[in-house]
């Protein structure tokens, strides 16, 4: 006799393929690492064939659990799309997420098709500024949530997620590191990292000048793969392409950057814990709640 599947259980199973864990799907769906175990041990029994497979201390997807990814997908969007459609209000779930494009190109692709792969009827709609412009938009409830770099955020209290190492960056096909009078390419005024790259290089005594100003990392990584100027960058926003400079060539140690999620005090919605709980999970590798500076 044939079971029926458990749409909740098909979505913690993809949540586990997406993820990479089990500890990862439980924050992404709510739930807690035993309940995803227990979840995942039902839904084995009901598809009758093991889906996972220990290695070492990690559970990798077998054969038939690969194979179950994408009947996973159709269900939980098949079952989704029939909620929508029967929805008297006729609503479409939408949350507006703000980012600085630093991020949108590179963390965010993979991030947001997985998180769409889990909740096809939330539409995400990405809007990229600085993380001062966006800043103000959370506080205005121009955008429901918003992945800032702490040190931009004002007075605003907001979830850090992520701890990055900041690092000097040049081409590695050029030499502008190497200048008697270093080019710069960096952000506007209001960034924070702007003024920490002048003080330390004011402390070690190095010579500078601020060849270029954007608000765009689009712009600065143009300005560094083409041998004009030096930046500074989060360790995931490295191209390739670009070399890591450090105290043998002439540059100091900066600190770290704190990478922070906020929320507008209108987004209060289950979907907007959905996508933060996502986000969390995908990207973050702190959990600390501070207040920026």
């Amino acid at each position: 006799m044939s079971h029926a599947l458990d749409i909740d259980q098909l979505r913690t199973f993809l949540a586990i393929a997406e993820l990479g864990s089990f500890t990862k799907a439980g924050e992404a769906v709510h739930k807690t690492q035993s309940a995803v175990s227990m979840q995942m041990r039902r839904l084995e029994e009901r598809v009758g064939q093991p889906i996972f497979a220990k290695d070492g201390r990690q559970s990798r997807l077998t054969e038939d659990g690969l194979r179950l990814v994408e009947y996973a997908r159709r269900m939980i969007r098949l079952n989704d799309e029939t909620l929508s459609a029967f929805n008297s209000r006729g609503e479409v779930g939408q949350v507006k997420l703000g980012v600085p494009d630093d991020y949108a190109d590179r963390l965010l692709p993979e991030v947001l098709a997985a998180f769409n792969r889990l909740n096809p009827s939330i539409e995400v709609n990405v809007e990229c500024a600085s993380s001062f412009v966006l800043s103000r938009k959370i506080e205005n409830d121009e955008v429901d949530v918003a992945i800032v770099t702490s040190g931009d955020m004002t007075a605003l209290r907001g979830d850090i997620i992520r701890r990055e190492s900041l690092h000097w960056v040049t081409s590695s096909r050029h030499c502008a590191h190497t200048m008697d009078v270093v080019r710069l390419a960096l952000g506007p005024a209001s960034c924070s990292w702007r003024h920490m790259c002048m003080d330390a290089l004011d402390k070690r005594g190095r010579r500078y000048s601020i060849a270029y100003t954007s608000s765009s990392a689009a712009a600065l990584v143009g300005a560094v793969q083409a041998g004009l100027a030096v930046t500074v960058f989060p360790e995931s926003a490295i191209r390739e392409g670009m070399r890591i400079l450090d105290e043998r060539d002439g540059f100091p140690q900066l600190s770290t950057c704190d990478i922070a999620m906020l929320r507008s005090k209108t987004a209060n919605h289950a979907m907007h814990d959905t996508l933060c709980n996502h986000i969390l999970a995908a990207i973050g590798n702190v959990g600390l709640q501070v207040a920026a500076e």
